[in-house]
């Protein structure tokens, strides 16, 4: 074959190429959201059911087969959740909110100086004990703190729930910021001490201030899951510091269920995260992608 004639064939390959990589890739994209399509639609679905029936009346709610779309909107759940005396619902955000605060702001206060410290100077010891207490059953920890609790008569405060929740809280603060702590750049840190900063004052100065995106991110995983943790709000409260998750609880009868308050109550709940997440959505990505990358 002549040098003419290589030539000449060279752009015909490439044209005939170009298409089949612009198919294989649409291709993948489709492959790729239909998978991304399967996944969301069972969390979608269940999303999508609670609010439909948290607008239906009882006997629509309990209906089969199920009405998706043909019943009639009520807001009676809803007036429902804030006009019994009984279950005074506002009363129990504010336990919430006030429980999953306390414990997050505890949570950053022990967490990421521990967290510093394992990054830092190797405390194996105490990352193997804050991984313990993660990877360990809730339930474990009911019975030793209720003794405690009792014996102090701290049953039933924001104290004794507020420090539970540390179980919960905690590690996840901690084993977010190891991450974060371990890619800063020593050489900022060295020359701080150089210059004659103490090491509280250049985790202070330092390393805190170039950690706020995963200090945010950490934040509000630790917020969100206090804010839905059930077992040790049923189990160290009674009347004064119940929370919104044993509200839920409590339209569940030994005869029946109200499906309708149930669903408007969870969609009370749901409503704060999302809206919290909504806001500083770009924070948690970065600060759960951050912690991740290695240089």
């Amino acid at each position: 074959m002549s040098a003419a004639t290589a030539s000449a064939a060279r752009p015909a390959a490439t044209t005939t190429t170009q298409p089949r990589r612009r198919m294989g890739n649409l291709v993948k994209q489709i492959l790729f959201y239909l998978l991304v399509l399967v996944i969301l639609v069972p969390f979608l679905f269940v999303f999508y059911w609670m609010i439909i029936n948290s607008f239906k009346t009882l006997v629509d709610a309990q209906s089969y087969p199920p009405k998706f779309f043909s019943f009639t909107p009520t807001l009676e759940n809803y007036r429902a959740l804030f006009q019994d005396p009984s279950n005074p619902f506002l009363d129990f955000t504010l336990n919430s909110m006030i429980i999953a605060a306390g414990s997050t702001f505890l949570g950053l206060l022990f967490g990421l100086p521990a967290a510093y410290s394992i990054a830092r100077y190797k405390q194996n010891g105490l990352g193997l004990a804050i991984l313990t207490a993660r990877i360990m059953p809730g339930i474990s920890f009911l019975v030793p703190l209720y003794i405690v609790f009792s014996r102090l008569r701290m049953i039933d405060t924001y104290p004794s729930l507020i420090l539970s929740h540390l179980i919960v809280t905690m590690p996840i603060i901690v084993w977010l910021m190891v991450g974060f702590f371990e890619d800063l750049p020593r050489e900022l840190e060295e020359a701080a001490r150089v210059d004659g900063t103490s090491v509280f004052g250049t985790f202070w100065r330092i390393s805190l201030p170039l950690s706020k995106a995963g200090i945010v991110a950490s934040a509000i995983l630790a917020f969100i899951f206090s804010w839905n943790n059930f077992m040790f709000s049923l189990v160290l409260t009674s009347t004064n510091t119940k929370t919104l998750p044993v509200a839920v609880f409590n339209f569940m009868g030994y005869s029946s269920i109200n499906y309708g308050a149930i669903s408007a109550a969870a969609a009370l709940i749901t409503l704060p995260v999302i809206v919290l997440v909504l806001f500083v959505q770009r924070h948690i990505v970065q600060g759960l992608t951050a912690g991740g990358i290695k240089g």
